[in-house]
């Protein structure tokens, strides 16, 4: 529970962070007449909706284990990253309607030098927060952070982007440049989804947590196994649950095995992830080579 707490608050922090940057981003967008900008503020406005569903997704992700749910809850978090991802699609969609719509009937823009200015504060704010909360993620191993981190960066490339048009503009190039920069927006957008996606649906679709050969090195290190196989792994880096066959020579007792398998399991732990459910078969020598003739 203590690691929920320490998600908390960095999604607390990063979401307030997320707020200011969005209003300074979508007065700019609406004082300025510029739909980049204003796509801007929106996405940097979904950092902070994001950052509201990963608070949600929290809460529930840490619940307790229960009858109903006896592996937990963990797989909330993946869940969350999931929504936030297909949030992004939507706004990237509705920012490329916004973009048509004023290719075929540009507005001219109002750009000061203020609002430039404002817009790269907004940008140093976005670099200290994507940092931080992809060195939080880490640290913590947690999938909504490193998620909404992913998420928070491409805002920064996409911020630098509309600078670039703004300026571009203010020195003389056509207004429909604003709309091309919308649409590029967008398609960043698009790709930060779909990273979030790669990242999320691993533990979603129990995708291997473990290389196998690795699994076997460390078990074979113990004289009395002959074999390792069917080895399975899933979860994520501090949650895996862990499932594979060992070969051991059938004259060791039942005590003598089940003190083998105890020390099994502590090395992996101690080696791999301390948080590890294993479990282990152990098949006779004899019984293991009558099923693989």
């Amino acid at each position: 529970m203590e690691k929920a707490k320490k998600i908390k608050l960095v999604l607390w922090l990063v979401l307030l962070a997320n707020l200011f940057v969005a209003l300074i981003k979508i007065v700019i967008g609406y004082l300025s007449k510029s739909t980049s900008v204003t796509a801007d503020g929106f996405h940097s406005l979904t950092d902070g909706s994001s950052n509201i569903i990963g608070l949600i997704g929290i809460y529930f992700a840490y619940k307790p284990e229960d009858k109903k749910h006896p592996y937990g809850h963990r797989k909330i978090e993946n869940l969350t990253g999931l929504f936030i991802a297909v949030m992004l699609i939507v706004v990237a969609l509705n920012t490329i309607v916004d973009a048509i719509k004023r290719l075929a009937s540009p507005i001219p823009l109002e750009i000061s030098n203020i609002s430039l200015f404002m817009l790269v504060i907004s940008i140093i704010i976005n670099i200290c927060i994507a940092s931080y909360e992809y060195k939080q993620g880490k640290e913590l191993n947690s999938t909504i952070l490193i998620s909404d981190s992913i998420h928070t960066k491409t805002d920064i490339f996409i911020s630098l982007g509309v600078v670039a048009t703004l300026i571009s503009i203010k020195l003389g190039l056509p207004i429909i440049i604003d709309s091309i920069t919308s649409l590029i927006v967008s398609l960043l957008i698009i790709v930060a989804a779909y990273e979030i996606f790669q990242t999320t649906s691993g533990p979603l679709l129990d995708q291997a947590i473990i290389d196998a050969d690795i699994i076997k090195e460390i078990v074979l290190t113990f004289n009395e196994i002959k074999d390792v196989h069917d080895i399975k792994s899933r979860g994520t880096k501090d949650e895996i649950y862990l499932d594979f066959h060992v070969v051991i020579e059938p004259t060791i007792s039942f005590i003598e095995s089940h003190r083998l398998t105890d020390s099994i399991e502590k090395k992996l732990k101690s080696i791999l992830c301390e948080n590890m459910t294993i479990n282990i078969r152990m098949e006779p020598c004899p019984l293991w080579e009558k099923n693989h003739k």
